[in-house]
């Protein structure tokens, strides 16, 4: 017999289907949008597609494990840890795309003549394939033998049962603190973003050093390029600044867990920080939307092709402010 839901499951699971009715859909229209506009073929766009797949995935997968765990099935131990380790991979894959990205960007303002030399497709699918592998290491280690299970087994064992444990799924359950906090967060997740704000920061360092010099040397051409480059790293940073604010809550109350076992979390605390991983997954289609001006407008001529009947003029791939190799 199914577990019962109570009002607030309910809740949270109409919450959680929001979240991937909005996710799912937006981040498919990114790489849509990526696939029919020539003018998003360069390596930046092709990492924020790695990202975007790992985002549609959280929508389409995590989610509905995350609400299959919420109601709390009886499972074998490593049933429920395979339902627990896609999420680690994910948000692995989504912080190495960040990490490229930010790379990318950085390349840009620093060797503007010799990018395309050294950021070939060859190379930019090689990284993307890459980060993908070393997310999969990272996810799937858990599944390696670092898990809860010794501990579930003696519990198991004294109460005086037989075979492999079944246990109700939770991710806290089978997943360790350990691992959690010094390996995920202290060594993939929090080192990544550290080195990304310094990125980003010695980015527009560069840029606002060569806007001042080209004002006063009066070059037209470089100035449309470092303020396009401005303007483009101001929208990604403004990504990485979203996922930092959304993942780190649940990572503070990871090491709360594991370095002060007896401090009360109150349980809606854990659900808002839920709320906002998955929620980082609808948030970037929709900066892209605001801030990148090529996305805008191939949004917008999908919608009008596909979902109104009504062509819109064909894509300007050359749009003036933000084509990259002007």
């Amino acid at each position: 017999m199914p577990p019962s839901i109570s009002a607030f499951q309910a809740a949270y699971i109409g919450i959680e289907v929001l979240i991937a009715l909005v996710s799912v859909p937006g981040n498919v229209l990114v790489i849509w949008a990526v696939k029919v506009n020539q003018a998003l073929r360069d390596a930046t766009f092709c990492f924020i597609v790695s990202l975007a797949v790992a985002d549609v995935a959280v929508g389409a997968l995590v989610i509905p494990l995350a609400i299959l765990i919420n109601i709390g099935p009886q499972t074998y131990f490593h049933t429920c840890l395979m339902v627990a380790c896609p999420v680690l991979i994910l948000t692995q894959s989504s912080i190495l795309a960040l990490l490229a990205i930010a790379v990318d960007r950085y390349l840009r303002v620093k060797i503007p003549l010799r990018y395309k030399m050294v950021v070939t497709p060859r190379r930019a699918a090689v990284a993307i394939a890459g980060c993908w592998i070393l997310s999969l290491v990272v996810g799937l280690t858990p599944m390696f033998g670092w898990n809860n299970l010794s501990a579930v087994e003696r519990a198991w064992a004294a109460n005086g049962s037989m075979g492999e444990p079944v246990i109700k799924c939770e991710f806290e359950k089978v997943i360790s603190m350990e691992y959690m906090v010094y390996f995920n967060f202290f060594v993939w997740v929090l080192p990544p973003l550290l080195l990304m704000v310094l990125i980003y920061l010695e980015v527009f360092y560069l840029i606002r050093k060569q806007l001042n010099k080209k004002v006063s040397a009066s070059s037209g051409d470089p100035q449309k390029y470092y303020g396009k480059e401005l303007k483009i790293a101001k929208s990604l940073a403004l990504i990485l600044f979203l996922f930092a604010l959304s993942w780190l809550p649940l990572h503070i109350l990871n090491c709360i867990t594991l370095f002060c076992p007896s401090c009360h979390k109150p349980s809606i605390l854990t659900y808002i920080a839920i709320f906002l991983t998955h929620g980082n997954s609808a948030m970037n289609p929709i900066v892209y939307a605001f801030r990148i001006q090529k996305f805008r407008v191939t949004f917008l001529k999908i919608w009008n092709d596909h979902f109104r009947c009504q062509p819109a003029p064909p894509i300007d791939e050359d749009l003036p402010e933000e084509r990259p190799d002007d």
